[in-house]
């Protein structure tokens, strides 16, 4: 029996669910009851050995006697009640099964805590299903024998992509398809041989852990290529059942469970000053941070660069970048080696935001402090919860010569695999031969047509502002005259005052006036004559609803004699940062609107010249292949055999 059909044999105990929960509450049974099977059955071979010294050791101190039973077990918990899932009472099961889970050893104890274990056990006594379930999953072999740890990975992360469906939640939340992380570790360590020597001490961070999917593959990784290396563990999650299902795996695999943290990366950093080697993440794509927004905030406005989050903030509704920045303040410092990044992201953080916005300035602090390696592009439908364009970025605080000032970008869009059954909206995988096909891309470094390298400079741009002149021409027509009443300057005033606007300016007759100043010294006459006397805002107001745009206009100017200008002409261009101001605006814009200028008031605030620098990474336009269409002729053929068919199929059942 396969992982996948396992877990559909562990999630038949929802036959028996039925009618005592709800279908959004079948995980919260069938979790914590796969993860207690797990560890009943790594216990097994020293089960009698550590329940005949917890009885020696019963009157040592109990850190003392906790350390000793750890060392019976071989492992990082154990567990003391002589009772297992095959011997709980049916009479007694709800007793039976606290007792049993309250003699576990204090770190496996907490995970049952995390999912609420006893009020699940309340909920199945009272419909009067417990003892089945018991014997469900008593009758279920999950021994390490049977199931090594990658394996049984596999089989939680089924088990919670069903509860995710069942619940409505979203599952991509929770982990990362097993594939994907295989890729982005290979990505990440290619080229690390030198660095994973046996008797070096690695650490490894993920920062949105899940189920802990990055950190197990991270560690196989390396003890593949050097199994005397020591790897420690880190990782922090949000969601309760992720982290007790994380833990509880770390737990059988003997790591520091300490190490793995619950809580909000973002607003709560629980490994605060840490650094480390290899950071590796998959954060939820499309979540928004508006609940951590005000200590998001502090922290950026109150720290600045000396924070996380200093060189800026993504718009609310999707905070992944800000798991990219808290990765960046992770990376190592003043040390031998470098700190290497691998985070997965959907394609908004290489493009969304304009100049100046906080994307564009996270995308100028990551590229021109040149921590940015390689960039991925992963097929679609890869993921269980969505089938949108995926990004694996590779980052690096000390790259090799040859990639100093250069970003790979790599298509492997069309490196996958078909599935035999889609999962979810997971339709494609990645065989081992589209992960060796995509690291030896990343590896060889060369342009070809799925890899292209580029300067660092060519992401950036200076978004300028182009103004051209304001042309009007003046007209006291009735047709105009009747916009004035509907001016808002206009509306404050009393009926008397409005009234007399309207009469002044019919006895200008209605003449057409091209020059502002010409037609203004007219208007002032009539008002005069009327007896009107306007503030500045109600003038303007007047003035507003008399004119016009008229390109033969002469341009109007303001007191000074300057070009005043035209708000529905201004434009805006991006200008290469490979090239100046001055010579783009000369080519690309004054060629088609010799009378624009640039607004030289508008300047980036880091170095004071004109223009706001931006940056963004266009993915897609530097792979784009231009297709021509088919000749008018093909088509017209096509057309006509295709209404030939239709003809008779008429014909057909005519007769």
């Amino acid at each position: 029996m396969n992982q996948e059909n396992l877990a559909n044999f562990i999630w038949d105990v929802a036959d028996l669910l039925r009618g005592t929960l709800r279908q959004s509450q079948y995980g919260r049974v069938i979790l914590p009851f796969t993860v207690l099977r797990r560890l009943e059955c790594v216990l097994e071979p020293t089960r009698d050995r550590v329940l005949e010294q917890a009885e020696a050791y019963r009157d040592k101190p109990a850190a003392m006697r906790d350390r000793l039973l750890r060392n019976e077990s071989g492992l990082a918990f154990y567990n003391t009640s002589p009772l297992r899932l095959a011997t709980v009472s049916e009479t007694h099961t709800r007793e039976d099964l606290n007792d049993y889970i309250r003699h576990f050893s204090p770190a496996a104890r907490e995970v049952f805590e995390h999912f609420r274990f006893e009020e699940s056990l309340e909920r199945l006594d009272y419909g009067d299903i417990l003892y089945p379930v018991v014997q469900q999953f008593a009758s279920t072999d999950l021994s390490p024998q049977r199931l090594d740890n990658f394996s049984m990975g596999v089989v939680f992360e089924e088990l919670i992509r069903k509860f995710a469906e069942a619940s409505n939640e979203t599952a991509g939340e929770h982990f990362t398809p097993r594939d994907v992380v295989h890729l982005t570790t290979s990505l990440v360590f290619t080229g690390q041989q030198e660095r994973l020597q046996p008797g070096e001490i690695i650490k490894v961070y993920d920062p949105a852990a899940g189920t802990g999917g990055f950190l197990s593959e991270s560690k196989h990784y390396i003890q593949q290529i050097s199994g005397g290396v020591d790897v420690s563990l880190h990782g922090q999650e949000l969601n309760p059942e992720s982290y007790a299902i994380c833990k509880a795996d770390m737990l059988i695999k003997g790591e520091t469970v300490e190490n793995i943290a619950l809580g909000n990366t973002l607003t709560d950093d629980q490994h605060h000053g840490e650094r480390f080697d290899y950071l590796l993440a998959n954060p939820p794509f499309g979540v928004d941070w508006k609940a951590s927004r005000r200590v998001i905030t502090d922290e950026h406005e109150q720290l600045g660069h000396a924070g996380r989050f200093g060189p800026g903030l993504p718009r609310v509704n999707d905070g992944a970048l800000l798991f990219l920045l808290h990765q960046v303040s992770k990376m190592r410092r003043d040390s031998q080696w470098p700190s290497r990044i691998g985070i997965i992201l959907n394609g908004s953080p290489l493009f969304t935001g304009g100049a100046g916005s906080g994307e564009s300035e996270i995308r100028r602090s990551l590229l021109k402090r040149d921590l940015v390696e390689a960039i991925v592009a992963l097929p679609t439908d890869m993921f269980y919860n969505t089938g949108i364009a995926t990004y694996v970025w590779i980052l690096s605080n000390d790259k090799p010569a040859e990639r100093k000032g250069y970003v790979q970008l790599i298509n492997a869009t069309d490196h996958y695999a078909k599935m035999r059954k889609s999962l979810g909206n997971k339709r494609q995988y990645l065989d081992e031969e589209a992960i060796r096909t995509i690291v030896q891309l990343y590896g060889r470094y060369e342009e070809t047509e799925e890899s292209r390298i580029f300067p660092v400079e060519t992401f950036g741009y200076r978004r300028i502002t182009v103004e051209r002149p304001l042309r009007l021409n003046f007209q006291a027509s009735e047709e105009r005259i009747a916009r004035i009443p509907a001016q808002k300057p206009i509306q404050k005033l009393g009926e008397a005052e409005r009234q007399a606007i309207l009469d002044a300016c019919r006895r200008l007759d209605g003449a057409l006036y091209q020059d502002r100043e010409a037609f203004t010294q007219a208007l002032d006459a009539a008002l005069q004559a009327q007896g009107v006397k306007l503030k500045a805002s109600p003038y303007k107001a007047v003035l507003a609803a008399l004119s016009e745009r008229d390109p033969e206009a002469p341009i109007c100017r303001d007191n000074k004699g300057r070009a005043e200008p035209d708000p529905e002409l201004r434009d805006a261009e991006n200008v290469p940062l490979t090239e100046t101001v001055h010579d783009y605006f000369e080519r690309e814009v004054q060629p088609h609107v010799p009378d624009a200028w640039i607004d030289t008031s508008k300047k980036d605030p880091h170095d004071g010249e004109v223009g706001i620098v931006g940056y963004e990474i266009p993915f897609n336009r530097y792979f784009y292949q231009y297709e021509p269409p088919r000749p008018l002729e093909e088509i017209d053929a096509d057309l006509k055999a295709c209404t030939e068919r239709i003809k008779r199929m008429i014909e057909e059942l005519s007769t």
